[in-house]
Protein backbone atom coordinates (compact mmCIF):
# COMPACT_ATOMS: atom_id res chain seq x y z
CA UNK A 1 0.00 0.00 0.00
CA UNK A 2 1.80 3.42 -0.75
CA UNK A 3 1.68 6.52 1.30
CA UNK A 4 -1.10 8.38 -0.70
CA UNK A 5 -3.31 5.22 -0.16
CA UNK A 6 -3.25 4.91 3.38
CA UNK A 7 -5.79 7.76 5.98
CA UNK A 8 -4.00 10.62 7.62
CA UNK A 9 -5.81 8.90 10.66
CA UNK A 10 -3.39 5.46 10.00
CA UNK A 11 -0.33 7.48 9.51
CA UNK A 12 -0.49 9.86 12.76
CA UNK A 13 -1.18 6.45 14.46
CA UNK A 14 1.94 5.04 12.37
CA UNK A 15 4.45 7.81 13.38
CA UNK A 16 2.78 7.33 17.13
CA UNK A 17 3.56 3.47 17.76
CA UNK A 18 7.28 3.73 18.61
CA UNK A 19 5.73 5.46 21.35
CA UNK A 20 3.73 2.25 22.55
CA UNK A 21 7.00 0.17 21.76
CA UNK A 22 9.80 2.40 23.28
CA UNK A 23 7.61 2.10 27.04
CA UNK A 24 7.58 -1.30 26.98
CA UNK A 25 11.79 -1.25 25.95
CA UNK A 26 12.14 0.97 28.75
CA UNK A 27 10.59 -0.20 31.14
CA UNK A 28 12.46 -3.84 30.48
CA UNK A 29 15.46 -2.31 30.01
CA UNK A 30 14.91 0.31 32.88
CA UNK A 31 16.83 2.63 30.85
CA UNK A 32 19.20 2.40 27.81
CA UNK A 33 22.86 2.82 29.37
CA UNK A 34 25.17 1.73 31.38
CA UNK A 35 28.91 2.23 32.35
CA UNK A 36 31.35 -0.68 31.51
CA UNK A 37 34.78 -1.25 32.01
CA UNK A 38 37.22 -0.87 29.14
CA UNK A 39 40.26 -1.43 30.90
CA UNK A 40 41.10 -5.36 32.02
CA UNK A 41 41.29 -6.53 35.52
CA UNK A 42 43.66 -9.33 35.45
CA UNK A 43 43.24 -10.39 39.27
CA UNK A 44 42.44 -8.36 42.19
CA UNK A 45 46.51 -7.18 42.72
CA UNK A 46 45.24 -4.61 39.23
CA UNK A 47 42.89 -2.86 41.99
CA UNK A 48 46.29 -1.02 43.55
CA UNK A 49 46.87 -0.45 39.92
CA UNK A 50 43.76 1.63 38.91
CA UNK A 51 43.02 2.93 42.04
CA UNK A 52 44.88 3.69 45.60
CA UNK A 53 47.77 3.88 45.64
CA UNK A 54 49.22 3.45 42.18
CA UNK A 55 46.52 5.82 40.71
CA UNK A 56 48.54 8.92 42.27
CA UNK A 57 50.88 8.24 39.59
CA UNK A 58 48.99 9.34 36.72
CA UNK A 59 47.72 12.34 39.18
CA UNK A 60 50.69 13.80 40.02
CA UNK A 61 51.23 13.27 35.93
CA UNK A 62 48.43 15.25 34.98
CA UNK A 63 48.91 17.93 37.80
CA UNK A 64 52.20 19.15 36.25
CA UNK A 65 50.94 19.03 32.43
CA UNK A 66 47.19 19.35 32.27
CA UNK A 67 46.90 17.73 28.55
CA UNK A 68 48.48 14.68 29.69
CA UNK A 69 44.44 13.97 30.97
CA UNK A 70 43.84 13.03 27.92
CA UNK A 71 46.34 10.55 27.08
CA UNK A 72 45.45 9.09 30.77
CA UNK A 73 42.02 9.23 30.79
CA UNK A 74 38.94 8.73 29.37
CA UNK A 75 37.72 12.37 28.91
CA UNK A 76 38.94 13.12 25.82
CA UNK A 77 36.09 10.43 24.47
CA UNK A 78 33.69 11.65 26.91
CA UNK A 79 30.65 14.32 26.29
CA UNK A 80 28.18 15.69 28.67
CA UNK A 81 25.12 16.28 27.15
CA UNK A 82 23.65 18.90 28.90
CA UNK A 83 19.62 20.15 29.03
CA UNK A 84 17.18 21.49 30.73
CA UNK A 85 14.56 20.29 29.66
CA UNK A 86 13.13 22.92 28.25
CA UNK A 87 12.33 22.22 24.74
CA UNK A 88 12.34 18.24 24.71
CA UNK A 89 11.46 17.12 20.92
CA UNK A 90 7.82 17.93 20.81
CA UNK A 91 6.38 17.57 24.18
CA UNK A 92 8.08 21.53 25.32
CA UNK A 93 9.03 22.47 29.13
CA UNK A 94 8.89 19.01 30.71
CA UNK A 95 11.26 18.80 33.50
CA UNK A 96 14.97 17.55 33.98
CA UNK A 97 13.61 14.21 34.96
CA UNK A 98 11.00 13.57 31.84
CA UNK A 99 13.70 14.49 29.87
CA UNK A 100 16.49 12.27 31.07
CA UNK A 101 15.18 9.37 28.79
CA UNK A 102 15.53 11.90 25.66
CA UNK A 103 18.91 12.51 27.07
CA UNK A 104 19.83 8.87 27.76
CA UNK A 105 18.91 8.18 23.71
CA UNK A 106 21.37 10.77 22.69
CA UNK A 107 23.99 9.07 24.69
CA UNK A 108 22.67 5.50 23.27
CA UNK A 109 23.07 6.90 19.72
CA UNK A 110 26.27 8.75 20.72
CA UNK A 111 28.08 5.64 21.78
CA UNK A 112 26.61 2.97 18.77
CA UNK A 113 26.78 5.46 15.64
CA UNK A 114 30.03 7.34 16.96
CA UNK A 115 31.72 5.25 19.62
CA UNK A 116 31.71 8.21 21.51
CA UNK A 117 30.49 7.95 25.58
CA UNK A 118 27.70 10.40 26.11
CA UNK A 119 26.67 11.44 29.73
CA UNK A 120 23.32 12.49 30.61
CA UNK A 121 23.18 15.78 32.86
CA UNK A 122 19.80 17.47 32.81
CA UNK A 123 19.94 20.60 34.90
CA UNK A 124 17.42 21.60 37.71
CA UNK A 125 17.28 25.02 36.35
CA UNK A 126 16.11 27.31 33.44
CA UNK A 127 18.22 30.40 33.77
CA UNK A 128 20.48 31.41 31.23
CA UNK A 129 23.58 32.32 33.73
CA UNK A 130 22.73 29.30 35.96
CA UNK A 131 23.46 27.13 32.86
CA UNK A 132 26.25 28.65 31.93
CA UNK A 133 27.92 28.25 35.43
CA UNK A 134 26.99 24.89 35.85
CA UNK A 135 28.37 23.54 32.40
CA UNK A 136 31.74 25.95 33.72
CA UNK A 137 32.08 24.14 36.64
CA UNK A 138 31.51 20.39 34.46
CA UNK A 139 33.73 21.14 31.95
CA UNK A 140 37.00 19.56 33.01
CA UNK A 141 35.12 16.80 33.64
CA UNK A 142 34.93 15.98 30.06
CA UNK A 143 36.42 16.24 26.38
CA UNK A 144 33.16 17.94 24.91
CA UNK A 145 29.90 19.49 25.83
CA UNK A 146 26.95 19.07 23.84
CA UNK A 147 23.96 21.10 24.55
CA UNK A 148 20.03 19.68 23.74
CA UNK A 149 16.84 20.66 23.71
CA UNK A 150 17.29 24.02 25.56
CA UNK A 151 14.35 26.75 24.58
CA UNK A 152 15.26 29.66 22.36
CA UNK A 153 16.27 32.45 22.53
CA UNK A 154 18.65 31.69 25.36
CA UNK A 155 20.13 28.56 23.46
CA UNK A 156 21.93 31.38 21.52
CA UNK A 157 22.67 32.93 23.95
CA UNK A 158 24.12 30.13 26.18
CA UNK A 159 26.22 28.65 22.91
CA UNK A 160 27.81 32.02 22.40
CA UNK A 161 28.94 32.16 25.63
CA UNK A 162 30.29 29.12 26.42
CA UNK A 163 32.01 28.74 23.07
CA UNK A 164 33.78 32.02 24.41
CA UNK A 165 34.42 30.94 27.95
CA UNK A 166 35.14 27.23 27.77
CA UNK A 167 38.54 25.24 27.04
CA UNK A 168 36.43 22.46 25.69
CA UNK A 169 34.31 21.91 22.35
CA UNK A 170 30.78 23.71 22.48
CA UNK A 171 28.32 22.20 20.66
CA UNK A 172 24.18 22.84 20.17
CA UNK A 173 22.69 19.75 17.98
CA UNK A 174 19.44 21.32 17.83
CA UNK A 175 21.02 24.74 15.97
CA UNK A 176 24.30 22.67 14.35
CA UNK A 177 23.33 19.06 13.85
CA UNK A 178 20.23 20.30 12.28
CA UNK A 179 21.90 23.05 10.03
CA UNK A 180 24.74 20.47 8.95
CA UNK A 181 21.92 18.46 7.41
CA UNK A 182 19.98 20.48 5.89
CA UNK A 183 23.33 21.88 4.17
CA UNK A 184 24.19 18.40 3.22
CA UNK A 185 20.94 17.79 1.65
CA UNK A 186 20.46 21.51 0.03
CA UNK A 187 24.14 20.84 -1.51
CA UNK A 188 23.32 17.56 -3.29
CA UNK A 189 19.73 18.58 -4.37
CA UNK A 190 21.03 21.85 -6.45
CA UNK A 191 23.39 19.28 -8.51
CA UNK A 192 20.48 17.13 -9.21
CA UNK A 193 18.17 20.09 -10.61
CA UNK A 194 20.97 22.27 -12.02
CA UNK A 195 20.95 24.98 -9.89
CA UNK A 196 23.91 27.23 -8.30
CA UNK A 197 24.06 27.80 -4.49
CA UNK A 198 25.33 31.31 -5.47
CA UNK A 199 22.05 32.21 -7.53
CA UNK A 200 19.15 30.51 -5.29
CA UNK A 201 16.29 31.76 -3.14
CA UNK A 202 15.79 29.88 -0.05
CA UNK A 203 13.23 30.10 1.66
CA UNK A 204 13.24 29.49 6.09
CA UNK A 205 9.89 29.20 7.90
CA UNK A 206 10.59 28.84 11.43
CA UNK A 207 12.33 30.52 13.16
CA UNK A 208 13.68 28.53 15.97
CA UNK A 209 16.91 27.06 16.96
CA UNK A 210 17.16 24.88 14.15
CA UNK A 211 16.61 27.42 11.36
CA UNK A 212 18.56 30.10 12.58
CA UNK A 213 21.22 27.97 12.85
CA UNK A 214 20.45 26.43 9.45
CA UNK A 215 20.62 30.29 8.11
CA UNK A 216 23.88 30.64 10.29
CA UNK A 217 25.31 28.03 8.59
CA UNK A 218 24.35 28.55 4.87
CA UNK A 219 25.77 32.51 5.36
CA UNK A 220 29.39 30.63 6.87
CA UNK A 221 28.94 28.20 3.69
CA UNK A 222 28.64 31.83 1.33
CA UNK A 223 25.36 31.81 0.54
CA UNK A 224 24.51 35.89 0.38
CA UNK A 225 22.29 36.80 3.24
CA UNK A 226 20.30 39.03 0.98
CA UNK A 227 19.12 35.66 -0.73
CA UNK A 228 17.49 33.99 2.19
CA UNK A 229 13.91 34.75 3.50
CA UNK A 230 13.49 33.72 7.00
CA UNK A 231 9.30 33.44 8.34
CA UNK A 232 8.09 33.28 11.57
CA UNK A 233 4.71 32.62 12.87
CA UNK A 234 3.85 36.75 12.55
CA UNK A 235 5.44 37.05 9.10
CA UNK A 236 8.72 37.85 7.01
CA UNK A 237 11.59 39.01 8.69
CA UNK A 238 12.90 42.34 7.90
CA UNK A 239 13.89 45.27 8.99
CA UNK A 240 10.56 47.62 9.37
CA UNK A 241 9.03 43.95 12.17
CA UNK A 242 8.73 46.90 15.04
CA UNK A 243 7.48 43.53 17.21
CA UNK A 244 11.13 42.13 17.14
CA UNK A 245 12.86 45.81 17.20
CA UNK A 246 11.12 46.35 20.47
CA UNK A 247 12.63 42.91 21.47
CA UNK A 248 15.89 42.79 19.70
CA UNK A 249 17.53 42.27 23.56
CA UNK A 250 15.55 39.06 24.12
CA UNK A 251 15.96 37.90 20.25
CA UNK A 252 18.87 38.94 19.00
CA UNK A 253 19.91 36.48 16.31
CA UNK A 254 16.32 37.31 14.80
CA UNK A 255 17.01 40.76 15.00
CA UNK A 256 20.27 40.22 13.03
CA UNK A 257 18.40 38.27 10.57
CA UNK A 258 16.12 40.89 9.75
CA UNK A 259 18.68 43.33 8.95
CA UNK A 260 20.88 41.04 6.51
CA UNK A 261 18.26 38.58 5.35
CA UNK A 262 15.70 39.44 2.68
CA UNK A 263 17.02 41.81 0.06
CA UNK A 264 14.09 42.14 -1.56
CA UNK A 265 12.13 43.54 1.11
CA UNK A 266 9.53 41.25 0.86
CA UNK A 267 6.60 42.09 2.97
CA UNK A 268 3.73 39.83 4.46
CA UNK A 269 3.52 36.18 5.61
CA UNK A 270 4.78 32.33 4.15
CA UNK A 271 2.44 32.59 0.97
CA UNK A 272 4.60 35.86 -0.22
CA UNK A 273 7.59 34.39 0.64
CA UNK A 274 7.54 31.45 -1.43
CA UNK A 275 6.44 33.28 -4.76
CA UNK A 276 9.31 32.06 -7.11
CA UNK A 277 11.73 30.58 -3.99
CA UNK A 278 13.98 27.66 -5.33
CA UNK A 279 14.19 26.28 -1.75
CA UNK A 280 11.85 25.91 1.01
CA UNK A 281 13.62 25.01 4.78
CA UNK A 282 10.87 24.41 7.57
CA UNK A 283 11.02 23.60 10.86
CA UNK A 284 8.08 24.74 12.31
CA UNK A 285 5.59 23.01 13.96
CA UNK A 286 4.20 19.51 13.21
CA UNK A 287 1.44 18.94 10.52
CA UNK A 288 0.00 18.07 8.22
CA UNK A 289 -1.78 20.86 6.82
CA UNK A 290 0.25 23.68 8.72
CA UNK A 291 1.69 24.53 4.48
CA UNK A 292 -0.38 24.67 2.34
CA UNK A 293 -0.30 22.93 -0.84
CA UNK A 294 -1.10 25.98 -2.97
CA UNK A 295 1.76 28.24 -1.59
CA UNK A 296 3.74 25.46 -2.34
CA UNK A 297 2.87 25.82 -6.41
CA UNK A 298 4.07 28.81 -5.89
CA UNK A 299 7.75 27.90 -5.80
CA UNK A 300 9.98 28.48 -8.87
CA UNK A 301 10.65 24.83 -11.49
CA UNK A 302 12.39 21.96 -10.04
CA UNK A 303 12.23 23.48 -6.28
CA UNK A 304 13.20 21.52 -3.10
CA UNK A 305 11.29 21.06 -0.25
CA UNK A 306 12.90 20.27 3.34
CA UNK A 307 9.44 19.79 5.65
CA UNK A 308 11.09 18.87 8.87
CA UNK A 309 8.94 19.03 11.67
CA UNK A 310 8.51 16.05 13.77
CA UNK A 311 6.35 13.69 14.58
CA UNK A 312 4.60 14.53 11.15
CA UNK A 313 5.68 17.18 8.68
CA UNK A 314 3.55 20.27 7.64
CA UNK A 315 2.90 18.69 4.59
CA UNK A 316 2.49 15.26 3.30
CA UNK A 317 5.59 14.51 0.81
CA UNK A 318 2.88 13.39 -1.45
CA UNK A 319 0.68 16.61 -1.60
CA UNK A 320 4.66 18.74 -1.85
CA UNK A 321 5.42 16.38 -5.32
CA UNK A 322 1.75 17.44 -6.82
CA UNK A 323 2.15 20.68 -6.46
CA UNK A 324 5.02 20.75 -9.26
CA UNK A 325 8.58 20.26 -6.36
CA UNK A 326 10.71 17.88 -7.32
CA UNK A 327 12.87 17.07 -4.62
CA UNK A 328 11.65 16.57 -0.64
CA UNK A 329 12.81 15.28 2.72
CA UNK A 330 11.48 15.34 5.63
CA UNK A 331 12.86 13.89 9.02
CA UNK A 332 10.92 11.12 8.84
CA UNK A 333 12.51 7.22 8.42
CA UNK A 334 9.36 5.82 5.97
CA UNK A 335 9.68 8.99 3.71
CA UNK A 336 12.39 9.12 1.32
CA UNK A 337 15.48 11.73 1.96
CA UNK A 338 15.48 11.76 5.66
CA UNK A 339 17.07 14.79 7.34
CA UNK A 340 17.82 13.23 10.73
CA UNK A 341 20.84 15.26 12.76
CA UNK A 342 21.70 11.77 14.09
CA UNK A 343 23.79 11.71 10.70
CA UNK A 344 25.72 14.79 11.94
CA UNK A 345 26.55 14.73 15.85
CA UNK A 346 28.17 11.29 16.10
CA UNK A 347 30.64 11.93 13.17
CA UNK A 348 31.38 15.58 14.45
CA UNK A 349 32.47 14.39 17.81
CA UNK A 350 34.15 11.26 16.62
CA UNK A 351 36.43 13.72 14.34
CA UNK A 352 37.00 15.91 17.27
CA UNK A 353 38.25 13.61 19.67
CA UNK A 354 39.96 11.97 17.38
CA UNK A 355 42.34 14.61 17.12
CA UNK A 356 41.71 16.51 20.09
CA UNK A 357 40.47 19.64 18.68
CA UNK A 358 39.75 22.63 21.25
CA UNK A 359 36.96 23.52 19.05
CA UNK A 360 34.04 23.23 16.65
CA UNK A 361 34.09 25.82 14.26
CA UNK A 362 31.37 27.03 11.62
CA UNK A 363 34.54 25.57 9.18
CA UNK A 364 34.43 22.38 10.68
CA UNK A 365 30.69 22.16 10.52
CA UNK A 366 31.07 22.98 6.78
CA UNK A 367 33.59 20.39 6.57
CA UNK A 368 31.20 17.78 8.46
CA UNK A 369 27.93 19.07 5.48
CA UNK A 370 30.56 18.16 2.85
CA UNK A 371 31.46 14.82 3.66
CA UNK A 372 27.94 13.52 4.37
CA UNK A 373 27.19 14.95 0.82
CA UNK A 374 30.08 13.77 -0.74
CA UNK A 375 29.64 10.35 0.73
CA UNK A 376 25.90 9.95 -0.81
CA UNK A 377 27.36 11.50 -4.23
CA UNK A 378 29.56 8.67 -4.22
CA UNK A 379 27.01 6.04 -3.64
CA UNK A 380 24.76 7.54 -5.85
CA UNK A 381 22.42 10.64 -5.90
CA UNK A 382 18.93 10.91 -6.91
CA UNK A 383 15.95 12.33 -5.91
CA UNK A 384 15.48 10.01 -3.44
CA UNK A 385 19.17 9.97 -2.08
CA UNK A 386 20.29 13.04 -1.80
CA UNK A 387 22.22 12.49 2.03
CA UNK A 388 22.87 9.38 3.64
CA UNK A 389 20.47 6.64 5.40
CA UNK A 390 21.02 5.64 9.03
CA UNK A 391 21.92 2.75 7.22
CA UNK A 392 24.96 4.18 5.70
CA UNK A 393 27.01 3.84 9.11
CA UNK A 394 30.46 4.35 6.94
CA UNK A 395 29.10 8.00 5.84
CA UNK A 396 29.56 9.05 9.91
CA UNK A 397 33.39 7.65 9.43
CA UNK A 398 33.89 9.69 6.64
CA UNK A 399 32.38 12.70 8.29
CA UNK A 400 34.64 12.20 11.21
CA UNK A 401 37.60 12.74 9.15
CA UNK A 402 36.66 15.62 7.10
CA UNK A 403 36.02 17.46 10.73
CA UNK A 404 39.24 16.15 12.47
CA UNK A 405 41.38 16.99 8.96
CA UNK A 406 39.71 20.40 9.12
CA UNK A 407 40.58 21.10 12.81
CA UNK A 408 43.79 20.40 12.13
CA UNK A 409 43.81 22.96 8.94
CA UNK A 410 42.78 25.43 11.40
CA UNK A 411 45.49 24.53 14.10
CA UNK A 412 43.17 23.96 17.05
CA UNK A 413 44.04 20.35 16.85
CA UNK A 414 46.39 18.55 19.58
CA UNK A 415 47.60 15.19 17.62
CA UNK A 416 48.36 15.62 13.80
CA UNK A 417 47.81 12.56 12.30
CA UNK A 418 47.52 11.80 8.41
CA UNK A 419 43.80 11.16 6.53
CA UNK A 420 44.61 7.63 6.19
CA UNK A 421 45.28 7.15 9.87
CA UNK A 422 42.56 9.18 10.91
CA UNK A 423 40.07 7.08 8.73
CA UNK A 424 41.46 3.88 10.29
CA UNK A 425 41.43 5.48 13.88
CA UNK A 426 37.50 6.67 13.77
CA UNK A 427 36.63 3.52 11.98
CA UNK A 428 38.20 1.10 14.82
CA UNK A 429 36.39 2.58 17.40
CA UNK A 430 32.84 2.95 15.71
CA UNK A 431 33.36 -0.84 15.05
CA UNK A 432 34.58 -1.70 18.06
CA UNK A 433 31.52 -0.43 19.57
CA UNK A 434 28.96 -2.21 18.01
CA UNK A 435 31.30 -5.11 18.13
CA UNK A 436 30.94 -4.53 22.17
CA UNK A 437 27.14 -4.05 22.06
CA UNK A 438 26.49 -7.45 19.80
CA UNK A 439 29.17 -9.38 21.66
CA UNK A 440 26.75 -8.58 25.00
CA UNK A 441 23.62 -9.41 23.13
CA UNK A 442 25.30 -12.83 21.77
CA UNK A 443 26.08 -14.06 25.45
CA UNK A 444 23.22 -13.26 26.95
CA UNK A 445 24.24 -9.98 29.38
CA UNK A 446 22.37 -7.59 27.09
CA UNK A 447 18.64 -9.52 27.84
CA UNK A 448 16.82 -9.95 23.79
CA UNK A 449 14.17 -7.13 23.30
CA UNK A 450 10.45 -8.69 24.16
CA UNK A 451 8.30 -9.09 20.93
Amino acid sequence: MSQQELSEKDLIDKARKPEQVAVKLHSFYHGKMQTMLKSQVRDFDDFANYYNPGVAGPCRIIQADADRVYELTNIWNTVAIVSDCTRVLGLGNIGPKAGYPVMEGKALLFKYLGGVDGVPICLNTTNATEIIQAVGWLQHSFGGINLEDIASPKCFYILSRLREELTVPVWHDDQQGTAIVMLAGLLNSLKIVGKSIKKVRICLNGSGAANIGTANLLIAYGIEPGHIVVVDSKGILHPGREDLEEQKREFPDKWHLCQITNEGGIKGHLTEALKDADVLISCSRPGPGVIAAQDIKLMANDAICFTSANPVPEIWPWEVLDAGVRIVGTGRSDFPNQLNNSMAFPGIFRGVFDVGARAITDEMCVAAAEGLARYAEEHGLSEKHIVPTMQESEALIHEAVAVGMKAQELGIARIKISRDDLYKKSKSIIVASRGMHDVLVSSGYIAPAPE
